[in-house]
């Protein structure tokens, strides 16, 4: 069976106050991990009973700081709160962290700002080396959600992981953000799925549950699947019914 991701800054966001509450109605729905973003602002403790006390698995959060990875200047602080988010990925049992590049610097060129986010995620697959967890950096519309981004386009995201020659580096797929951005998904996966490292799905317009919008969920993350992908499907969408319903809702349009 396909496993399911529940994004719980947004899933059972109406349903509970409490992160760690959010984790037990997503294990009750019968999803199998669940997913945040920042780390800094969570009651680690009692996330971490949550997720002992359900079983459930822990697919990723963002690596802190989130700083820009193309200015130079940012790179020891990003380096040095990586290292503290590798270890609350190994107490939590997370195996992905989530990496943002920043948006794109006034006054410095694209090439430059390219290399200095290569050289970086560089140094932090370094960094990652036999922590047993991973890096995705991940590519974000432009046109919506992030106006200014610098990594908008997932082919030059798959570019920036290989150029660091780090088996730690990749990418998370956002299918949203990717088809927003006009993207089909074959044409700039390619053969380059051992570095999608974790996927998000949300239907467009409206980034809403899928079925809600116009993107063929099910074909997208169908070819993912054949091409080798096994890891969890990351539901990062608002709901616009319960959190339950669009889960048992996404399950079948997924197939």
């Amino acid at each position: 069976m396909m496993k399911l991701s529940a994004c719980v800054e947004w899933l059972f966001a109406a349903e509970a106050d409490n992160f760690a509450d959010r984790i037990r109605l997503a294990h009750t729905s019968g999803l199998e991990a669940v997913e945040f973003w920042k780390w800094t602002n969570k009651d680690l403790g009692s996330i971490e009973w949550a997720l002992n006390e359900t079983g459930i698995e822990l697919a990723s959060f963002v690596a802190e700081p989130m700083i820009p990875l193309t200015d130079s200047a940012n790179r020891d602080a990003f380096l040095d709160g990586l290292k503290r988010s590798i270890d609350v990925a190994r107490r939590l049992g997370a195996r992905t962290l989530i990496a943002q590049a920043g948006d794109d610097l006034e006054g410095k060129s694209r090439e430059g700002q390219k290399a200095v986010l290569v050289e970086t995620l560089t140094r932090a697959g370094e960094v990652l080396e036999g922590s047993g967890v991973r890096l995705g950096v991940e590519p974000l519309n432009t046109l919506i959600d992030h106006v200014g981004y610098f990594l908008h386009s997932t082919v030059e995201g798959i570019e920036v992981a290989k150029a660091t020659g780090r088996a730690e580096i990749g990418i998370i797929y956002d299918v949203y953000h990717s088809a927003v951005m006009g993207e089909h998904t074959p044409a700039v996966i390619d053969d380059n799925i051992d570095r999608v490292f974790h996927v998000h799905i949300a239907d467009h317009p409206g980034r809403n549950e899928p079925g809600s919008g116009e993107i063929d969920l099910r074909k997208r993350v169908g070819w993912l699947i054949e091409q080798g992908y096994s890891g969890a499907i990351g539901l990062e969408y608002r709901p616009l019914a319960s959190s339950a319903e669009t889960i048992a809702a996404t399950r079948q349009i997924l197939g």
